[in-house]
């Protein structure tokens, strides 16, 4: 597809032609990026990690109905409760997967529980995000993530 337009969109003057169609083969090109901005807490532009959160599920265990048990020994009745109790970051963050270790065993203290499983329930894939609904799926509890904040990046 070739477009046409004029110099200064109006009035007589040389036509420009453009190729707005995808181009031969060799034209094209495919990059992989290979470096992040997540992470870095020096420079310009920052954007460090501030929580790991997950749950270590090696042992085959089913990460809602413990976070449920623990939830009803806190004297909770629905996730939604243990906002008041435990202390939560107040700022949406960006989210990606975490390929490390992960930071926290089933067995671990309730309140350490309850506090990742809490904060998983506040994040997407790619976001955490306090003010959404805390909603506790066996896929959002299985995940493991690492929250990096974006406010050094506009800087």
């Amino acid at each position: 597809m070739t477009l046409q337009t004029r110099v200064g969109g109006r009035g007589p003057g040389p036509e420009r032609h453009a190729n707005a169609g995808p181009g031969p083969r060799g034209r094209q090109r495919r990059e992989r990026i290979a470096s992040t901005l997540l992470g870095r807490d020096d420079g310009p532009i920052r954007c460090p990690r501030l929580i790991r959160i997950g749950f270590d599920l090696t042992a085959g265990q089913d990460p809602l109905e413990i976070l449920e048990a623990l939830l009803f020994d806190a004297g909770c009745r629905t996730p939604e409760e243990l906002r008041r109790a435990i202390p939560l970051p107040q700022r949406p963050y960006l989210c990606r997967p975490d390929t490390g270790p992960p930071p926290c065993s089933l067995g671990a203290p309730g309140a350490e529980v309850l506090r990742h499983g809490l904060i998983l329930g506040l994040c997407t894939a790619q976001l955490y995000d306090p003010a959404r609904p805390v909603l506790w799926t066996r896929g959002s509890l299985s995940r493991a993530l690492e929250l990096f904040d974006p406010e050094g990046f506009y800087a």
